[in-house]
This record gives C-alpha cells, sequence and structure tokens, in this order.
C-alpha cells in the first residue's frame, strides 16, 4: 500500500467557526454519505434520511440568516460546504444545492410575515425543497414558459408542467414560476407552493445515465390552488426573480463540479501510486504523471474562480459574469478529469468496482443543469460584448 494517500483539501477558511463546520461535515461524509454511495446510486435509493440529518446539523440553510434558521455562512464557506458533500455523493450535493436555489425567491422577495411563516421550516425544520422553472418546450429559452397561473377571487389557480425537477415526487415545497401575465420574462410570477397540494402530481422520474439516486421527474399541476399570500414578490417580478437565484445557483454547480473532480483525482492518485507494471508504481511514469498534474491543476483553477465569484457576492457586487465562467469552467473541468480518472485506471475504470466510472458519469450532467454551458458561454460574451444584434 502506498503511503502517498490522498490528503483532506486544504481549505483557507475565514473563521474558526467555518473550519469547525467544515470538520463536522467531513464527519457525517465519513459516516452517513461515503460508505452507502456507490451501492444506493446503483440501487437508484434516494437517501431522504441523510438530507434529515444535514437539517438537523444546520447544514441545509448556511447561506441564510440564523433569524429565520439559517447558519449566516458566507458563500465562500457554503460553496466549500457543498464541494466536500458532491465529493462523496453528488445526489447529496447537488440536492443541498437545489434546496438552497428552492427557498432563494422566499428569502430574498418575500415578506417578513412570509419569511417568519416559512423559512424556519425550510432552513431547519427537515423540509426538503424543488425549484420548478423548467418545461418540457422551455429549458434554456426559460421566459417561454407556459405553466399558467390564473387568479381566483384570493387565490391563484396553477394549471401546466414542469420538467426537469430535481426532487421532484419528494419534495415539500416548490418554488414555482408561472405566467400570470404578458407573453416574455415580464409576466411570470413566483409561487410557494405546498409539496402535497391538491392536483400536485409527479410523473415517474426519468430514467438517467447518472444520479440515480436523485430523484428527477415532471411535476403537473392541475388546478393547483395556493392563495395569494403564498404569491413571493410583484406579479411579473418572477423572472428577475429566477435569474438572480440562477446567478447563486451556478455557483453551486461549480462547487459541486470540484468535489467530482476532486474524487475522481483522489482515486486516481490512490490507484496510480498502489498499482505496479514492470516492476514500480504505474505513477512513476511520466504518461500518468503528467495526466494528474493536469487534473489537479484544472481542480485548483476551478476552485479559485468559484472562490473569487463567491467573494464578490458576500460582498454585495456584481458577480453573474464571474458565476457563469465558474460553473462553464468547473463543469468542463470535471468532465474531463474524470474521463482522465477512467483512463488513469484502465479496464479497471470501466468497472463497478471503482468510483471513477460513476463520477464520469455524474460529471456530464453539470455541464446541462443550471443553464447549458452554451448558455453560460453567451452570458460571458454578453457582458464583454453586449446584447446580440437581433
Amino acid at each position: 500500500m502506498s503511503d502517498r494517500a490522498p490528503q483532506p483539501v486544504e481549505r483557507r477558511l475565514p473563521t474558526e467557526e467555518s473550519r469547525q463546520l467544515v470538520a463536522l461535515v467531513r464527519d457525517i461524509v465519513s459516516k452517513e454519505i461515503a460508505p452507502l454511495a456507490a451501492e444506493e446510486e446503483e440501487a437508484g435509493v434516494f437517501p431522504r434520511e441523510v438530507f434529515t440529518l444535514l437539517s438537523e446539523s444546520g447544514l441545509l440553510g448556511l447561506p441564510y440568516g440564523s433569524d429565520h434558521g439559517g447558519g449566516d455562512q458566507p458563500y465562500e464557506v457554503y460553496l466549500q460546504v457543498l464541494e466536500e458533500l458532491a465529493a462523496a455523493r453528488l445526489t447529496v450535493g447537488l440536492g443541498v444545492s437545489v434546496h438552497s436555489l428552492a427557498c432563494h425567491a422566499l428569502a430574498g422577495y418575500g415578506t417578513d410575515e412570509q419569511r417568519a411563516a416559512h423559512l424556519p421550516a425550510m432552513l431547519s425544520g427537515g423540509l426538503l425543497g424543488a425549484y420548478c422553472l423548467s418545461e418540457p418546450a422551455s429549458g434554456s429559452d426559460a421566459a417561454s414558459l407556459r405553466t399558467k397561473a390564473v387568479r381566483d377571487g384570493d387565490e391563484w389557480v396553477i394549471t401546466g408542467t414542469k420538467a426537469w425537477i430535481t426532487h421532484g415526487g419528494v419534495a415539500d415545497f416548490c418554488t414555482v414560476l408561472a405566467r400570470t401575465g404578458v407573453e416574455g420574462p415580464r409576466g411570470i410570477t413566483a409561487f410557494l407552493v405546498p409539496g402535497d397540494a391538491e392536483g400536485l402530481n409527479a410523473a415517474l422520474p426519468e430514467k438517467k445515465m447518472g444520479m440515480k439516486g436523485s430523484p428527477t421527474a415532471q411535476l403537473h399541476f392541475d388546478g393547483v390552488r395556493v392563495a395569494d399570500d403564498q404569491r413571493i414578490g410583484e406579479e411579473g417580478q418572477g423572472f428577475a426573480i429566477a435569474l438572480s437565484a440562477l446567478d447563486s445557483g451556478r455557483l453551486g454547480i461549480a462547487a459541486c463540479a470540484i468535489g467530482v473532480a476532486q474524487a475522481a483525482l483522489d482515486e486516481a492518485v490512490r490507484y496510480a501510486t498502489d498499482r505496479r507494471q514492470f516492476g514500480r508504481p504505474i505513477a512513476d511514469f511520466q504518461g500518468l504523471r503528467f495526466m494528474l498534474a493536469d487534473m489537479a491543476t484544472q481542480i485548483e483553477a476551478g476552485r479559485a474562480l468559484y472562490l473569487e465569484a463567491a467573494r464578490l457576492r458576500d460582498a454585495g457586487e456584481p458577480f453573474s459574469r464571474q458565476a457563469a465562467m465558474a460553473k462553464l469552467f468547473c463543469t468542463d473541468a470535471a468532465m474531463r478529469v474524470t474521463t482522465d480518472a477512467v483512463q488513469v485506471l484502465g479496464g479497471y475504470g470501466y468497472t463497478l468496482d471503482f468510483p471513477v466510472e460513476r463520477l464520469m458519469r455524474e460529471a456530464k450532467v453539470l455541464q446541462i443543469v443550471e443553464g447549458t454551458n452554451q448558455i453560460q458561454r453567451m452570458v460571458i460574451a454578453r457582458h464583454l460584448a453586449g446584447p446580440e444584434t437581433r
């Protein structure tokens, strides 16, 4: 056995509290998440008890205020927690990111009364959220969504179908974007909908190439009634709310991607230093050494990029361009690193006996969710050259 087993990532955290927080996360990962990750992913088991534990440990509401049950942690810390969770099991890391995304609208745009009524349970009361923006015919072009909400007295009646919903069918609450007015982005409004609302039904989960433990399903809204006090923000403000949430959500995906990549690198280093061919460890051969060096460099660069964007967000400065760059670079890096990790392990990397094949399959979806990487390039280019001419 090699004495060069990978060591935990050295993190520069701003406070002693944040260092203790990461230590807690690593303890939970080692005892409750990592040991069952491969088996449960292969079997398609959703680890609801893990999310309950994370909630009880104060880890589901980290970037939100403590006055409503959050953790009062800066994004710089929250994202590094996501990275640790995703490195152990992407179903958990991505699930926490989606839950945080689902809480964003109410935390940022809800009234004081709405926050007091709902946020404590959402942030630390064991509830799990879903974010309902995409539809079967509106993915990248989210402003063309067709789900409608029609006012009926003091209530709204929501009808339509949402697609690609993480936690679809298991979420306790949904943040739903629906059309209440004119076509285009100005006719969209946000609503908070209970997961057990009458008329809300989930289709069978999608059969996916990775993240089999995370249910992704269509949600059908068949005349779902919600009170007007479950409308978040002003009528017609929903698309702006959605865009602000996605900027933060993209950073969550970037952090998850680096976690997946780090896990793949750790496995590749472990294998390369243990596996012997021609009388010595294969890590002695320059071809593999250079691969490992390139993998590590991409991970460090991606981590620096998402942390810089997080620090801008924490400082209250614009970070949309940097979030798009982080999501683009980190997820592309994760795909390259996991592919190279399979190559380092050779035939073993293609088997279920080692985790790198699962990590490679999981990395692919990160280039798609929270805006495809082609959309990220469009966002970045608009910051550089202005909007496209029509």
